[in-house]
């Protein structure tokens, strides 16, 4: 099936090595504290660095398509990693960066388009939607290395703060997109054990699906139990609460560059 899929088709594009670029550069300025602002520095880093994350999540979606079946994917240039080549731009990349600026939260939104007439077993499509959410997983797991690894001697504290907010973005990311919300990659998992009668009746909330999770995020009460969730798991990581609220504060330049100890209490 594979054999289908041209080189050019799965050439990796200029505009994800260049999101990549972005992401090295600013990670080079933060560590060496040469930006006059400390802040946009982290705020390039962390947001460049979540779009790399999006980019892989739908990379992830539409490789394990292909594999279960999907041959078209190669045609509509979901491997070659550029978030243009997306489906829904909107909901891919322009929503998840809003959502990092207004409120701290890692929602990916849907993005690829994959023709599930072609992939024949349900465990198959369940799959494919798992594929996105556990990159995420693998994403938070590279970047608290440091800190389960005990190994931040010697690394700069914006540095490490702008880690943990990056590794808190890829946790929520993880949670949210696994709730089985239509629209989301966790009702995705369990759509193709459902029987066709309920199939329809959710369909037409799908669209909706993103936007009532982050307007139910911003219910205080709930917002509450779902970060104490996040941060519980960050801990169990090596990331305290210190380290992601400090790296939010950095990421925020806009309103002033934080003065904080350069470790936690």
């Amino acid at each position: 099936m594979t054999t289908a899929i041209t080189r050019r088709e799965r050439r990796v594009s200029p505009v994800f090595l260049g999101l990549v670029a972005i992401m090295g550069v600013s990670a080079w300025a933060v560590w060496a504290g040469l930006s006059a602002s400390t802040g946009f520095a982290v705020f390039l880093f962390v947001t460049s660095g979540w779009i790399v994350s999006l980019c892989l999540h739908e990379y992830a979606h539409a490789r394990t398509a292909l594999h279960s079946g999907d041959i078209s994917i190669g045609a509509k240039g979901y491997l070659t990693l550029n978030p243009l080549k997306y489906t829904h731009a909107l909901l891919s990349i322009v929503l998840p960066v809003l959502f990092v600026i207004m409120g701290g939260i890692g929602l990916p939104g849907g993005a690829v388009f994959i023709e599930r007439g072609r992939i024949r077993g349900r465990w198959k499509h369940s799959l494919i939607s798992a594929a996105g959410p556990l990159t995420n997983v693998l994403f938070a797991i590279v970047c608290t290395a440091p800190f389960w690894l005990h190994a931040l001697d010697g690394v700069p504290a914006a540095f490490r703060y702008a880690l943990a907010f990056l590794a808190l973005l890829q946790v929520t990311a993880a949670i949210l997109n696994s709730l089985p919300v239509p629209g989301l990659d966790g009702y995705g998992m369990i759509e193709p054990w459902l029987s066709r009668g309920v199939r329809r009746q959710v369909e037409p909330f799908a669209p909706f699906g993103l936007i009532a999770v982050f307007g139910l995020l911003w219910v205080p009460e709930v917002n509450q139990v779902f970060f104490d969730a996040v941060d519980a798991i960050l801990r169990g990581l090596g990331v305290t609460d210190w380290d992601t609220y400090w790296g939010q504060q950095f990421y925020r330049f806009w309103q002033g560059e934080p003065q904080v100890p350069p470790l936690s209490p």
